[in-house]
């Protein structure tokens, strides 16, 4: 019980500090949040990725491109190669047939992630004049990457939740989209996630938390699939250079043991 007390008052005081800080007209720092992969022995969480795939796929694919990765890289997230070829066996690619014309065809695994839009141009005129960015390594591009992104995914107040206040120092209007981490408050983007948005493969419970949690992880690993082989080299080096310290300190020993 204290518990459940403690976490809904630091829950209540996060809440104000948000409040006070728009009200001040800044933008308040996200939450921070416990990643699998933060730390120097962190890992990637596989489950949370394949889920966050799927969010990718069913909700962000539509507008966002991840252009430095190949579908075959999903198997470094625990998939086979058939499970690649059959989550990727309704999309479709462009190509050119023998003759040199466009066609369209099923992707393979050694496609990169299809664009939404065959280019930037096409990509703004969709969108109110502005592209969506690439996300391939979004979580990288952003200080706080990961607390930075969950926290927008999740941070979208209704205009009739905004105070009198909010509305009229930030121009709000009914058509606006207003997120509490978004500088300025004011973003293009419609809030992409919601309450069982995607149906999960796993049967894992599709809240907007969840869903958010789970696309991070998966653009955090799209953003450094090497990291975990990065960090246990980093411990294998440490590790030689103690093991190289302790030998060098006895050989210093034994030269000038009889020069004491």
């Amino acid at each position: 019980m204290r518990k459940l007390l403690v976490t809904g008052a630091i829950a209540a005081a996060s809440l104000a500090t948000a409040a006070v800080a728009i009200a001040a007209g800044t933008t308040p720092h996200p939450p921070h949040k416990h990643w699998h992969f933060q730390g120097p022995f962190g890992t990637y969480d596989r489950a949370a990725a394949q889920r966050g795939y799927q969010v990718y796929q069913e909700v962000c694919a539509a507008c966002h491109s991840l252009s430095l990765l190949a579908y075959r890289n999903l198997m470094e997230l625990g998939l086979t190669e058939n499970q690649v070829k059959d989550l990727i066996k309704d999309i479709q690619v462009p190509d050119l047939n023998d003759d040199g014309q466009p066609i369209e065809r099923p992707a393979r695994p050694s496609d990169r992630f299809k664009k939404p839009f065959p280019n930037e141009a096409a990509a703004a005129a969709a969108n109110n004049g502005k592209a969506p960015p690439d996300l391939s390594v979004i979580v990288k591009a952003r200080e706080n990457g990961p607390d930075y992104i969950h926290a927008l995914l999740t941070g979208y107040v209704p205009f009739d939740k905004l105070t009198p206040e909010q509305i009229k120092e930030f121009a709000v209007t009914k058509d606006d989209n207003f997120n509490t981490y978004f500088p300025g408050h004011k973003i293009a983007m419609a809030p992409p996630l919601s309450d069982d948005k995607v149906t999960y493969a796993d049967g894992t419970k599709a809240t907007t938390d969840q869903e958010a949690s789970d696309v991070v992880e998966f653009l955090a690993w799209a953003s450094e699939p090497h990291m975990e082989d990065r960090k246990r080299t980093g411990v294998r080096v440490v590790l030689f250079l103690l093991a190289m310290a302790g030998l060098m300190y006895a050989v210093k020993r034994s030269v000038w043991s009889d020069k004491h």
